[in-house]
């Protein structure tokens, strides 16, 4: 998947986060969407400018992303 031909970031649109080509809708927001459940044909249906292409694109955007993460582990005790 090129996610680049879908994905763009411009300082001059939404603060410069990731954003669907031609559009102000954010890979973060469609993202958390996908993460908490919603399914891809909700998506499509809510924002009519997004395509399957589109959401495989963001996808592959944060595998990408995260690849080039460096982890830095906390020792310390997790808070409950």
């Amino acid at each position: 998947m090129d996610w680049q031909r879908h994905i763009e970031q411009r300082p001059d649109v939404m603060l410069g986060k990731a954003v669907f080509r031609g559009t102000r809708l954010t890979v973060e927001l469609v993202l958390e969407r996908l993460g908490s459940g919603a399914p891809v044909e909700d998506l499509l249906e809510s924002y009519p400018q997004l395509t399957r292409e589109d959401i495989q694109a963001a996808q592959a955007y944060a595998a990408a992303y995260l690849s080039f993460d460096r982890t830095i582990w906390d020792d310390s005790p997790a808070i409950q």
